[in-house]
């Protein structure tokens, strides 16, 4: 199993045409930006990419599109992909086993599928226990705290099975909860498991700790400085704390419209793409959002001159 990378792994959103069809062509666009933002990793299809508003045969064919663009970048950016949205575990299998098959250097669980109806860690495990028996050796397993249907949490229990098959590399963390994150850090601490902060409120505690990078929504805006931050947040502590600040504060505009927002940003940084979306009304990103955004980006300019100072 091929080792995942540290640093920012951006939730990939999905563009499409204004037909509703899926933009491969800016699905490369899409992946190039990452790439040339400095990104060490990429998380497809995911939430923020509207999974649960993809077919099979659609997320397939983004993973694939993904995995094909970076090899022919020549960087080293680790895909990990996820697309796991069936309840039936039939289905998952079916899913998860399609995309191991991408070239995807890891398959992300959504934990909430594993104990659907939240009947505790027992009933978790067993199921996992099924699921991870069916599925290719050779692939490397991730888990998200996808909070649709429901957040389900991993517990200590939980992550000490995972530890324990020696499978488990990616887990891309919503707590949200310093005291558990702290928790977490050290329970996997010396393993193959590498932690994800989702959150950007505490994503320089999370460094500090341990943590392996960030895997959240707001690396579709500014993926350069969730990276710098990763990279040097030990190096330049000073510069780090500021840029913490801002990324902590920034964060809260993902209670825009969104994904179109994260649309029109990548539009202004010349990646183009329709605004369309399944999942939020284009009619919600509204005159007063795009104002915000493009004051957002002129804070952006500034904070680099910050870390280039």
């Amino acid at each position: 199993m091929k080792d995942i990378n540290i640093g920012a792994f951006p939730t990939m959103i999905t563009p499409y045409h204004d037909d509703n069809t899926v933009d491969y062509e800016a699905v490369k666009a899409i992946t190039n930006w990452y790439i040339e933002q400095g990104c060490k990793g990429i998380f497809a299809v995911c939430q923020s990419s509207e999974m649960i508003y993809l077919s099979l045969e659609e997320k397939i064919n983004i993973a694939k599109t993904v995995v094909e663009t970076v090899k022919a970048s020549g960087k080293d950016v680790s895909v990990v992909a996820s697309g796991h949205t069936s309840d039936d575990v039939n289905a998952q299998i079916e899913e998860l086993t399609a995309m191991a098959n991408t070239g995807v250097d890891a398959i992300v669980w959504v934990s909430n599928r594993l104990d659907i109806h939240n009947d505790g860690d027992d009933v978790w495990i067993k199921n996992a226990e099924y699921l991870l028996s069916k599925l290719p050796e050779d692939i490397a397993i991730g888990i998200y705290e996808c909070p649709h249907p429901y957040k389900r949490l991993l517990t200590h229990k939980i992550l000490d099975w995972c530890i324990s098959t020696g499978r488990f590399t990616f887990i891309k963390d919503t707590c949200c909860d310093p005291d558990m994150l702290l928790d977490r850090l050290n329970q996997i601490k010396g393993t193959s498991v590498k932690l994800y902060n989702a959150n950007s409120q505490t994503l320089l505690y999370t460094m500090e700790n341990g943590g392996a990078g960030f895997s959240g929504i707001m690396g579709n805006f500014h993926p350069d400085l969730y990276n710098w931050l990763v990279e040097n947040f030990d190096k330049e502590p000073e510069k780090a704390k500021k840029i913490q600040n801002f990324l902590c504060l920034t964060a809260f505009l993902e209670v825009l419209a969104y994904p179109q927002i994260a649309k029109y940003h990548m539009n202004k940084c010349g990646v183009k793409m329709s605004l369309w979306s399944r999942s939020c009304d284009h009619k919600k990103f509204t005159k007063y959002q795009q104002m915000i955004i493009d004051g957002l980006m002129e804070m952006e300019e500034d904070v680099r001159k910050i870390i280039s100072e």
